[in-house]
């Protein structure tokens, strides 16, 4: 069977630029990719047959062999010895990090770990914004050789690697670039080890930091102090710290976003009869009328006296559910006098209008039981 023309394969001009090419291949090869389409073998032919397009294109003395002759200039021997120079490698460590999620496929040198930290603070903390200072155990820059690992602060190029900071790893049709493991993709090796840090570079050490946290924060907000986690190996960038909120719990208030929730109890005489009550907010004390004959579960709205928001300027209500409370350890004369009060109902159902309700409900759900 004949082949299909290069150009045609990938998908481009004749013209195309070498940036053109790698993009077209790219994207044939993720669509393609083996380990993405694992029961599929049309997959498989298209992507050998994109990959054995770019190897031909993406070369400048075989394209133009190409271009003159076409398929027969291969078949023929005539571009055989010319060397293969375009990037296939630096694809396909795009291609691997993108479908596993695999890091450092460019050689870059590998940096000091991320840390997290969780933070309690009381509400009130949380709501204002607060600065604290934290301990952090950590590894940090070692001062002896100031971090570079290097006792005399001379490096010699990796054999491993050439001082590329990468190697290639080739598996049948495979080619893949990995980070050196000799040199962690530094492209170089020390030869005096500082003593200190055994030639790392960095020292377990505890390092006190200031946070600020701002006003408005929730549980599990985080802050992200760059450059404050690990240091990196031998010199490598430091990586970052990241501070975790975790609000307390309250022993007035609950938290939903930016509202604050409380329940105020109040007395079935304030209840029946009404009352202004004194109530908390993170302002102070401020007043709330009951009207009269208010029900248990009732909910008064106060308008910008919850949390302003960490990322807008926005401002929760306080939402007050009062609590019809039971009076306790009645003395004689109280006793008596609701033993009046109570009997001065009789049978009369209109000061109890939920209670009735709820009888003939009970009395409604017998009848059809027992019918």
């Amino acid at each position: 069977m004949s082949k299909r023309c290069y150009y045609e394969v990938l998908g481009v001009e004749r013209g195309a630029s070498d940036e053109e090419l790698k993009k077209a291949f790219r994207r044939l090869a993720m669509k393609h990719h083996p380990d993405r389409n694992p029961d599929s073998k049309d997959c498989e032919a298209h992507f050998k047959e994109a990959k054995e397009a770019y190897e031909v294109l993406g070369d400048a003395q075989k394209r133009s062999l190409y271009d003159q002759h076409g398929h027969a200039a291969f078949e023929s021997g005539m571009g055989r010895g010319g060397g293969f120079n375009a990037d296939v490698g630096d694809i396909f460590g795009d291609i691997f990090s993108d479908i596993f999620g695999m890091g450092g496929g460019r050689g870059r040198t590998r940096g000091g770990a991320d840390l997290r930290y969780v933070l309690e603070l009381d509400l009130e903390e949380a709501v204002f914004g607060v600065e604290r200072r934290i301990d952090i155990p950590t590894l940090a820059a070692c001062d002896s050789c100031e971090g570079s690992g290097s006792a005399d602060g001379k490096t010699t190029s990796c054999a491993t690697c050439r001082g590329h900071g990468r190697v290639r790893m080739q598996n049948g049709i495979f080619s893949i670039q990995q980070v050196c493991p000799h040199c962690s993709g530094a492209g170089k090796v020390i030869t005096n080890r500082c003593k200190t840090c055994r030639g790392e570079g960095r020292i377990q050490q505890d390092k006190t930091l200031s946070v600020k946290i701002p006003a408005g924060v929730d549980s599990g907000d985080r802050i992200r102090l760059s450059g404050e986690g690990q240091a990196g190996p031998a010199g490598a960038p430091a990586g970052d710290l990241y501070v975790e909120v975790q609000v307390r719990e309250h022993a007035i208030f609950q938290r939903d976003r930016d509202d604050l929730h409380c329940e105020v109890p109040i007395r079935f005489s304030q209840a029946a009869l009404g009352a202004e009550l004194k109530v908390p907010t993170l302002d102070g004390d401020t007043t709330i009328r009951i009207p009269a004959e208010t029900q248990t579960g009732k909910s008064f709205r106060l308008r910008g006296k919850g949390v302003r928001n960490v990322r807008n300027s926005h401002v929760g209500d306080l939402i007050c559910r009062v609590v019809v409370e039971t009076p306790v350890k009645l003395g004689k004369q109280q006793r008596e006098l609701l033993e009046q009060f109570e009997a001065s109902f009789g049978d009369s159902a209109a000061h109890t209008p939920r209670a009735t309700s709820w009888l003939d409900g009970v009395k409604q759900f017998w009848e059809r039981v027992t019918s």
